[in-house]
């Protein structure tokens, strides 16, 4: 037997009766390293003759690739073998009960969106949405906002720029949406929307912060008095809150966008220490409301002399933490994962008028 038919000999048997896969690796470094056997060999051939090279560089080539295709079998094999062994082990019983899950939760902002879509489609109205960023004439100047007024200012608004020198804004409130839903419907038709979505101040503490959810509620028809609009807060604010001991009271204010325009107070009381909404021992303001100004029906292409409205908006915000008990604003947008689990909403917690908004 020649060297180079010993040496196959060796490695081959040496590589079929490695157990690991770090013992194959020892072998091709031994072999086929910088300082291998078979490297060594290979540097040879630089030194034969002609007739030697012809002779003896196809044999150990021959041996360098035999070596290497054994290695590369062998890794597979015991790579596949460990696998197997660990598959064997992690076997799953699945007649074992599940694990419980960790599941996501319903924000309280989106669970009270759907709560008031839920309570004002009963009440005939529809949904209506618009930009975040609106014009200054939908955002200010169609509802009657004059240009003295301190809502324009620019540490109270985020002013963005615009197209041909037009001002535009992050919108400081869903008001806009009425022109645009007054504008949708032609100008000949009643109109009855609420309009839930972001909207955008330069505030920031416990109660404010620069980002937060309104809902508008608008009306637009023929015969429309204040007795309509206090008879639909009230609807509202009973199935909201799910009780029927909810008292209001409505004191003269100022919005330029209505005339005559009312805050809405809400009754509550002290139990144990914490503020339950019902009965009329204190009382709390909860959103603004009033009858519809004729120059914003105008501008919503309506006839101010034909027709009339109301209108009222709150912040969404502010009405989970009233429900639910929150008492800083500032953690509905931190994104706590404990917050969320704490105060956020099952999946299948779907409100319905049914089964009670709160179901």
């Amino acid at each position: 037997m020649t060297t180079l038919d010993h040496m196959h000999a060796e490695l081959i048997g040496q590589i079929d009766a490695a157990a690991t896969p770090d013992a194959v690796e020892a072998i091709r470094v031994a072999a086929l390293g910088k300082s291998g056997s078979i490297t060594a060999l290979l540097k040879t051939l630089g030194a034969m003759s002609p007739d030697q090279r012809q002779s003896e560089g196809p044999r150990i080539h021959a041996l360098r690739e035999a070596v290497t295709t054994a290695l590369t079998t062998r890794r597979a094999a015991l790579e596949r073998e460990a696998l197997d062994a660990r598959l064997a082990a992690e076997t799953l019983d699945i007649t074992l009960p599940a694990e419980p899950l960790t599941m996501g939760t319903i924000h309280p902002v989106s669970q009270v969106m759907d709560e008031l879509a839920e309570i004002f489609a009963d009440l005939g109205f529809a949904v209506a949405t618009g930009p975040e960023i609106e014009s200054d004439w939908y955002n200010f100047t169609a509802l009657n906002i004059p240009e003295t007024h301190p809502a324009r200012a620019m540490h109270d608004t985020f002013y963005l720029a615009g197209e041909n020198d037009a001002r535009m804004v992050l919108r400081t409130h869903t008001s806009p949406v009425q022109i645009r839903a007054m504008q949708a419907a032609g100008g000949d038709k009643p109109v009855y929307v609420i309009a839930p979505g972001r909207t955008y101040r330069s505030d920031s503490d416990a109660t404010h912060t620069p980002m937060f959810h309104q809902v508008e509620g608008l009306v637009i028809d023929k015969g429309i008095t204040l007795g309509h609009l206090k008879w639909t807060l009230e609807t509202f604010l009973k199935a909201y809150f799910e009780r029927d001991d909810i008292v209001l009271r409505l004191r003269p204010s100022y919005f330029p966008f209505t005339e005559p325009s009312a805050e809405v107070d809400v009754g509550y009381t002290i139990q144990n220490g914490k503020r339950v909404i019902g009965g009329s021992d204190h009382w709390m303001e909860v959103l603004g409301s009033g009858m519809v100004h004729r120059k914003v029906i105008a501008a919503g292409g309506y006839d101010p002399d034909e027709w009339q409205g109301f209108a009222f908006g709150c912040g969404i915000d502010r009405l989970a933490m009233l429900k639910y008990g929150m008492d800083d604003l500032r953690a509905f947008f931190d994104g706590d994962i404990r917050w969320l689990r704490h105060y956020g909403f099952g999946v299948l917690d779907v409100p319905t008028l049914s089964g009670g908004v709160g179901a």
